[in-house]
């Protein structure tokens, strides 16, 4: 019978719970995926704390890739045998999910599975942020928080391809290192610098064109004030808490500035944006111009441990849970 990862109550990673589950045979319009590798992200663990609530009980996950199985009444979009991959519906983590069929991408051949699971989301999210919340243009400078994340490290080299130049935030040496050989061309460790006086001083007093934020509330006065006048303000992640209340009088206060909290699931709503957004996000890796490291694995049974490991800051890149 197969598993599935669940979560009966809101909490710290303790609250999951590796349990047999029935998978029903597909309706109309969906599919069965056999899954063979399931993405973990910062998101989940706020699915996981009620942050972002869930109809309990639930099965957490938002990106995978695998195998379809068979499909329901009226499904055009794949077919049994097609390699798949998905971000969004919620209930990745699981040996066989049910899945509505126009969320499924077909995976290139040259894809593997462990890397369409990895950046899916992650990728994706990258692709709108740098392509359309901000469309990036050689010779900016944008500022980038958590660049040695799973999305930091894909965007980093995203906007180096365009020609900006990046300036990334990390946590510690060993980050700043991988995020210099991901495409930043300054970084700051926060542990240590006050990143907003390195960004003024890095750009001549002017400030950024746009700031990516997935951090939070830690970082959030820090980033209005990197900003150059009518910057961007993209914040977009929560990892050390919500973002408080603001005014928007703060915004003209500090340069006329715009601020916007996107969502890949607004960008990907239309089948055909999500189609055209994982064939700019398959093209970038196939021409090289963005590289996926091997992610760090776990076996699906363990997540736990990998949601201990990715609140902790012990994981760099993209992890992945295996069924």
């Amino acid at each position: 019978m197969p598993h599935a990862i669940r979560i009966h109550e809101t909490g710290g990673p303790e609250v999951l719970r590796f349990e047999e589950v029935a998978v029903g045979r597909p309706g109309p319009g969906e599919a069965r995926l056999r899954q063979t590798a399931v993405g973990l992200n910062f998101l989940d663990t706020y699915h996981r704390t009620g942050l972002y609530p869930l109809p309990l009980p639930a099965v957490l996950g938002s990106e995978g890739a695998g195998v379809v199985e068979e499909v329901g009444e009226g499904v055009t979009e794949v077919k049994p045998g097609d390699r798949v991959a998905y971000a969004g519906p919620v209930g990745a983590y699981a040996d066989e999910r049910l899945i509505a069929a126009h969320r499924l991408v077909r995976l290139p051949d040259d894809v593997d599975d462990r890397v369409a699971a990895a950046v899916m989301l992650k990728g994706m999210t990258a692709q709108y942020l740098v392509r359309r919340t901000h469309p990036v243009a050689p010779g900016e400078t944008i500022l980038l928080h958590a660049a040695a994340g799973g999305v930091g490290l894909l965007l980093a080299q995203w906007a180096k391809s365009l020609g900006a130049r990046v300036i990334g935030t990390v946590s510690t040496d060993a980050k700043a290192a991988l995020a210099r050989a991901n495409g930043c061309d300054d970084v700051i460790v926060t542990s240590r610098e006050d990143f907003v006086a390195r960004v003024k001083e890095i750009t001549g007093g002017a400030g950024v064109r746009v700031v990516y934020d997935s951090v939070g509330k830690d970082t959030w006065t820090g980033s209005l004030d990197s900003l150059a006048p009518l910057g961007m303000m993209v914040t977009y992640g929560n990892a050390s808490g919500p973002v408080p209340p603001i005014s928007p009088l703060v915004l003209s206060q500090k340069g006329s500035l715009f601020l916007t909290r996107p969502t890949l699931m607004t960008y990907v709503a239309k089948r055909e944006d999500l189609l055209a957004t994982a064939a700019d996000l398959f093209a970038v890796l196939r021409s090289g111009a963005v590289k996926v490291a091997a992610p760090t694995t776990f076996p699906l049974r363990d997540a736990a441990k990998a949601h201990e490991a990715l609140e902790g800051r012990r994981t760099t890149g993209s992890v992945v849970l295996l069924p």
